[in-house]
């Protein structure tokens, strides 16, 4: 079955909601909802936020097909006016957003959603789950990165993603968070990036010998080639793949090793491939790895060059929930902005009220990024340190029924992803590193937030 819209991948209270608010005095009230996170994932500092731009395409795009009324009408709770509402129903709102690729922080909001009562409820569960999987994907590559320590990074996880569209946008995601290249050729196909592929251990079972393999692929594909070397033992193959790179006068490939003591084993290989004069091979490591085994091998001296990471980054799978979560914030009455708090037995779950801005302050010297502030929307601003710059980070995104940026590709976001790392301290690119960046809450916002806490 192809879908081709998706207005009704929502939780169903949603709908109820909205209907509850279309039959009450909320109908027309203005709501503001703030989307953040309380934790990065694997205890990190920072993650990277992703997902914007399939977002703001779903808002533009939201309607109700004939079908999606009938399938509603027959759940029996639904009246007649507020389907004839669906049918006609268009995002109206305004949506304030950080950049797409930004390095972002907990308890700061990533978005903010203003529309009315109805029309902000219907987004939450379409929103949270991209920008959840996204930024997931994309802050578990940058670690992955981080720990390669410069090494390129490969994104092997097709075959172990969620489901296809985890796979694509997966993809997607790993590219913009750090990876040169992909083996999911459809991924590569939609975004325009560097595929990439070895060879398969039943090619080299297919031959009679292993040499006989290796010469065949590379009489095939002499261009870069990849050979894998331990379908049988990696010492011999390392000696077929340096006879069968001598053979077709080949400098420029790689070896790939997906098993075993990817220490020893890339040693062992380096050792032979240079002593025959190879050194521009490069070595291929895969094998179930993630930022906290990449930064093993390289703490124990592995000779590895390349690292292609699958599973454990396609799933996150050493801790796979983002946690972004969506709260009301304040709503408008009469034009009047009045706060709202949700309180929790657990204190960081209390949210941060009202409708705010979000700076981040910066060294005028270093460019280094020293912490972040929120301020509500209409106060003013405390004076800086003469050696200190602000900048805000949210902008509006989307307003009367269009977006209000442009796209920008996949290479664009890495770039900005970079220089976003590039004003990070270097403490903070440390996979270890157990000191918090800093979200500060203005004296009004703390003192309104510490009020609301305790009516």
């Amino acid at each position: 079955m192809t879908i081709s819209n998706f207005s009704l991948l929502c939780d169903f209270y949603e709908l109820s909601m909205a209907q509850g608010y279309f039959l009450s005095k909320h109908k027309n009230e203005i709501c503001y909802f703030d989307v953040f996170f309380r934790k990065v994932p694997d205890n990190a500092n920072f993650a990277i936020f992703l997902g914007l731009e399939d977002v703001l395409n779903y808002i533009e795009n939201l309607h109700f097909d004939e079908d999606d009324i009938e399938f509603l009408r027959k759940q029996g709770i639904f009246c007649d006016d507020f389907l004839e509402y669906l049918k006609n129903f268009k995002f109206q709102g305004e949506i304030y957003s950080q950049k797409e690729g930004s390095v972002v922080f907990p308890n700061e909001p990533l978005m903010i959603i203003k529309a009315n009562s109805i029309q902000a409820q219907i987004l939450e569960t379409f929103l949270l789950l991209n920008i959840n999987h996204q930024s997931l994907i994309a802050t578990k590559a940058n670690r992955i990165n981080l720990a390669a320590q410069g090494r390129a990074v490969l994104e092997f996880g097709a075959r172990r993603a969620q489901g296809s569209d985890a796979a694509i946008k997966g993809a997607k995601a790993a590219l913009i968070g750090g990876c040169i290249g992909t083996s999911n050729t459809l991924a590569a196909k939609i975004y325009d990036v560097k595929l990439s592929g070895t060879m398969s251990h039943s090619w080299v079972q297919m031959f009679e010998s292993e040499l006989e393999a290796f010469e065949s692929f590379l009489k095939l594909y002499p261009k870069n080639p990849v050979l894998l070397l331990d379908t049988y033992d990696y010492k011999q193959g390392a000696k077929n793949a340096i006879l069968a790179f001598k053979k077709f006068n080949i400098k420029n490939g790689a070896v790939r090793i997906d098993s075993g003591d990817l220490v020893s084993l890339s040693k062992d290989i380096r050792t032979m491939l240079d002593e025959a004069l190879l050194s521009e091979i490069k070595i291929i490591a895969s094998n179930s790895l993630d930022e906290y085994k990449i930064q093993n091998l390289l703490q124990n001296g592995a000779k590895i060059d390349i690292f292609g990471v699958g599973e454990r980054l396609i799933t996150a799978c050493s801790d796979p929930i983002f946690g972004c979560v969506y709260k009301l914030v304040a709503i408008e009455n009469s034009k009047k902005l009045i706060p709202k708090i949700k309180i929790s037995e657990d204190v960081e779950k209390t949210t941060i009220p009202h409708f705010k801005k979000l700076f981040r302050i910066y060294d005028k010297n270093t460019k280094k990024a020293l912490y972040d502030e929120l301020y509500i929307y209409n106060e003013d601003l405390a004076i800086l340190d003469k050696n200190f710059e602000r900048k805000e980070l949210l902008e509006c995104v989307f307003k009367d029924g269009k977006i209000q940026i442009n796209s920008k590709n996949l290479d664009e976001l890495s770039n900005f992803v970079k220089k976003q790392l590039e004003n990070l301290d270097e403490e903070f690119l440390d996979i270890n590193c157990t000191r918090k960046y800093e979200v500060k809450l203005s004296h009004k916002l703390k003192r309104l937030k510490t009020k609301l806490s305790f009516k």
